[in-house]
């Protein structure tokens, strides 16, 4: 039997051309626009501020997020739960190089990501001026490193976002799973003294989860970037659920685990 992705892929999208009328000169606006905030953002302090108020750096990133992806890509975005306020780890599953985005929606946090996305077209040059740590994958001085400014950051006030997953994986029915989280990244939650935070991401179409937001087999940044850019609205979900509680005397590998399964308990109750 055929999924429902499988059924979409396979009757023709006789919109896509009509988005792109739209949405490209809207994308194009985001991006000149983006220009002169990234180099605000750059300039603006971006700790904690009063305690009482968002600092403007991190609201000026929020917003533009919410623009790029509800006006250029057509996304619909709600969240459920309560947030922590002030420095915190989030920790959350990994679908789309949308869920950077998507969590800037709701939190100009500081995200770990792969080093790759630092020469991506645009995506890269905004996330640098956000404070996306950047880690080069298998190499144990750059993990070292990150963490150190991991700790740092948190320790200064700031929300640090990451997907311990390492990467995103789809299971023969096509539906998203949650992997194992790698537990060195919690160690900086504990070395800071904050909380974590786990995230479940999920992106919809028609009531049902849509994992088509994820890259393709073979599919590059480019054609991801350019396939969303002109297809159906997509509503994205954001989860934010309660904060761990495992004693911090069990080790980071029960915290990883913890966070792991608060975030599959949620995507298998919310499918």
């Amino acid at each position: 039997m055929r999924s429902p992705e499988s059924m979409a892929l396979a009757t023709p999208d006789r919109l896509r051309g009509l988005r792109y009328v739209w949405r490209v000169p809207i994308l194009l606006a985001l991006v000149v626009l983006a220009i002169p905030l990234g180099g605000v953002v750059a300039l603006l302090p971006d700790g904690k501020g009063d305690g009482t108020r968002e600092p403007l750096a991190q609201r000026i990133v929020r917003y533009w997020s919410r623009w790029m992806l509800r006006g250029a890509f057509g996304f619909r975005i709600s969240n459920h739960g309560k947030q922590v306020q002030g420095p915190v780890l989030f920790v959350a599953n990994h679908v789309s190089w949308m869920d950077i985005l998507l969590l800037y929606t709701q939190r100009a946090a500081c995200f770990v990501a792969k080093a790759e996305i630092a020469r991506w077209p645009l995506v890269g040059w905004l996330a640098a001026r956000a404070g996306t740590i950047f880690h080069r994958r298998g190499n144990a001085s750059s993990l070292s490193a990150v963490m150190a400014v991991m700790v740092t950051r948190m320790r200064i006030g700031r929300a640090v976002a990451v997907f311990p997953e390492g990467g995103i994986e789809h299971d023969d029915g096509g539906i998203t799973r949650v992997r194992t989280f790698h537990a060195r990244v919690f160690q900086c939650a504990l070395d800071a003294a904050v909380p974590i935070q786990p995230v479940a991401l999920t992106y919809r179409r028609g009531g049902r989860s849509y994992d088509d937001a994820s890259f393709r087999p073979g599919e590059g940044f480019l054609d991801n970037f350019l396939r969303l850019l002109g297809t159906a609205p997509i509503d994205a979900e954001v989860r934010f659920l309660a904060p761990l509680t495992e004693p911090a005397e069990n080790g980071r590998r029960a915290l990883a685990e913890a966070a792991r399964s608060a975030i599959a308990r949620s995507l298998e109750a919310n499918p």
